[in-house]
Parts: C-alpha cells; structure tokens; sequence
C-alpha cells in the first residue's frame, strides 16, 4: 500500500499505517513526526525525510528510510528495526532497550545515550559513519558499533564519548588514537572474542548497505567498557 504523507494531518497518518494490511510505502516524507511510534507488526518504506522521533517506542515493525532521518530515531524503541540509508540527527536511540538500529553513514550528538538491556533484549545500533560527542553517555547496556566509514578526516566519534556510562560496550573501528575517554570507561583493542560478538551486525550492516564485511574487520576495533560498578563515584565524590 502507498501511502503519500501529504494526504494525511499528521496524527492521522500512524492510524493509516495501522490500517494498512501489508507492507507500507510512504512518499513525499518531509519532517513529519513520530511516524511507526509504538508499531509493531509492519514493514514500513519511507520516501523522503521523516522528523523527530520516527519509530519511537517501536515494538517489531521494520522500518527503512531511502534517505537521511531527523532527531530521536528509535526513542525508546522496543523490538523490531530501523534503516537508514542516509545520515542521522542526534540521539539516536535514546533510551532504546530493545531492537537494532543501522545507519549507513553518520550520527549525530548523544547517539546511545541512556540505551540499556534486560533479560533477553539487547539493542544494537550500527554507524556506519562518525558520531557526534556524547557518544554512550549513560549507556547501561547494549551494543553501539561505529564503523567510520565517513571520508571527512574527521575523528570517527567527537568529544566526551562514554561519559557517565556504566553497562553495555561501544565499538569503535581502529584504534583510539587522539580519543579522550572518561576515567570510569576502560578502552582496549577487541579481542578475538569481542569481534566474533559483533561480527554478525557487521555481517548485516554490509549486507543491508552493499559494502565488503571484510574490509571492515581487517581493521581491528577498540572495544570501551565501564570499568567501576559505580561510575559516578569519581565525578561526585572526593577520594
């Protein structure tokens, strides 16, 4: 079913993808907000450029973008996927606890920020690009794997990556060299086994975006973990 956005105010057009009884393709997509929120059982084709918010609290559905996407993907999302062939604003993921999130190119501030897991959930998101600051900050949990596929000479993360994280891993392609990490985060090259953990999102990010899985891993990866139970203690408290 075809869907053009522009046939519809915007509250009303979640409750025509609701409707519809097979996949959806959405067309002249410009900014409109909180498109899928809280679906759970669509395949959803975006044309255009959706605003803040898109599949926010999504419970299973897939959605994939043909271009770039604003603010807030996945906010909070639950279960299902979103791609992106295109770039991402900042937050991506933000509170996300369940689900996998792929972005060909790059992400902005604050991607990962407050993602956690719990029992048999694990979120994932991949960038294919560079990311903003605030990279993990206050990751509890999960997987954030950044690929540094951008061409600008620019560092593949900005400043103050991790900050406040306690749980989960970030996974950056390379080394870390000229990175300036928190002191309650513990920064290494991966393991053998830290890359076997990943290498399946790796798998699908090629697979989804047409590029060669081993040429991305040949490069190795530093793999940031918290290394305290009590992550705050050295920015609050006096030692």
């Amino acid at each position: 079913m075809e869907i053009k956005v522009t046939d519809y105010a915007e509250g009303l057009l979640n409750e025509a993808i609701r409707k519809a009884d097979d996949t959806v393709r959405i067309t002249h997509c410009l900014g409109q907000r909180f498109i899928g929120a809280g679906l759970s059982d669509k395949t959803v084709e975006i044309d255009g450029i959706p605003g803040n918010a898109l599949g926010a609290y999504l419970n299973g559905a897939v959605i994939t973008v043909h271009a770039n996407a604003q603010d807030a993907v996945g906010d909070t999302m639950n279960a299902g996927e979103i791609i992106v062939h295109g770039n991402v604003g900042d937050a991506a993921g933000y509170s996300m606890r369940g689900g996998q999130i792929f972005v060909k190119g790059n992400a902005g501030y604050r991607a990962g920020i407050h993602m956690k897991a719990y029992g048999d959930k694990l979120p994932v998101m991949v960038i294919g690009g560079r990311c903003g600051s605030f990279l993990g900050e206050y990751q509890a949990g999960g997987l954030i794997i950044v690929l540094g596929r951008h061409t600008d000479g620019r560092n593949i993360v900005g400043n103050f990556p991790c900050t406040g994280m306690h749980g989960g891993k970030v996974f950056l392609r390379g080394d870390s060299a000229g990175i300036v990490f928190p002191g309650q985060v513990t920064a290494a090259p991966a393991t053998p086994a830290d890359v076997k953990e990943i290498k399946p999102y790796v798998a699908k990010y090629c697979a989804l975006f047409g590029c060669n899985e081993a040429e991305l891993l040949k490069d190795g990866f530093t793999v940031i973990t918290p290394n305290s139970s009590n992550p705050y203690k050295q920015m609050y408290v006096e030692n």
